[in-house]
């Protein structure tokens, strides 16, 4: 389900590490930055805890963003986020303007389906190897997907599927693929976990000396 995301910003015209801290100390708020678009970078604050709650919804990162700047909205992508190295805090963010005319590029999460009920999984013990579990896409902002689903119900035991196997909305494209066959990553594959196949070739083993006894 689509779902609209508000940020409610302030202008921000003190700059520099002191002013960021007094910003995030006083007033509970973080610095942040508007880019893009063939305008100049507008720097602006937000609200701490209300970024930190969005962040806490997946599809944030894979949105088209709402900020309201002194009664203005604009159309934003988060492209940055800083967090202080050891305690829950954000420090920085930085977002992208977007228009429904131009692509954009944004990592959008990919959700694996069926994973249980596979029969390489339910029925012969295979573990799914997830190598990534996000991707590129090129696409104008009205068909960005929150997510992509990879349906593992018919993936097959040792069986490896590729970037170029998702199953893509209408508009969107894999960024790496524009960069040729060798860029066709492996996003998930099952097979027998490591000491089964340990187990399987020791009794292949004694099964052929077996044989040769008699």
């Amino acid at each position: 389900m689509s779902q609209d995301f508000v940020i409610e910003a302030f202008p921000r015209d003190d700059q520099g590490r002191g002013a960021s801290r007094r910003l995030r100390r006083e007033e509970r708020k973080i610095p942040a930055i508007i880019y893009g678009g063939n305008k100049e970078a507008t720097p602006i604050s937000i609200w701490h805890n209300e970024l930190k709650k969005a962040l806490e919804n997946e599809a944030f990162f894979s949105h088209v963003l709402t900020v309201e700047l002194d009664g203005k909205k604009e159309s934003v992508i988060l492209k940055d986020l800083q967090r202080h190295p050891y305690k829950p805090i954000l420090t920085h963010a930085d977002f992208l303007r977007v228009d429904k005319d131009h692509e954009i590029h944004v990592n959008v999460p990919l959700h694996f389906v069926n994973e249980e009920s596979a029969p390489a999984i339910k029925l012969h013990g295979g573990v799914a190897n997830h190598q990534i579990n996000e991707v590129e896409v090129i696409c104008l902002p009205q068909n960005l997907p929150e997510f992509i689903e990879v349906d593992m119900a018919a993936v097959e035991m040792d069986q490896v599927v590729h970037l170029s196997d998702l199953k893509l909305p209408e508009g969107v494209r894999v960024a790496a693929l524009l960069q040729g066959e060798d860029h066709d990553l492996p996003v998930v594959a099952i097979h027998k976990p490591r000491g089964a196949k340990v187990d399987e070739a020791e009794e292949g083993e004694e099964g052929e000396e077996g044989e040769e006894k008699e």
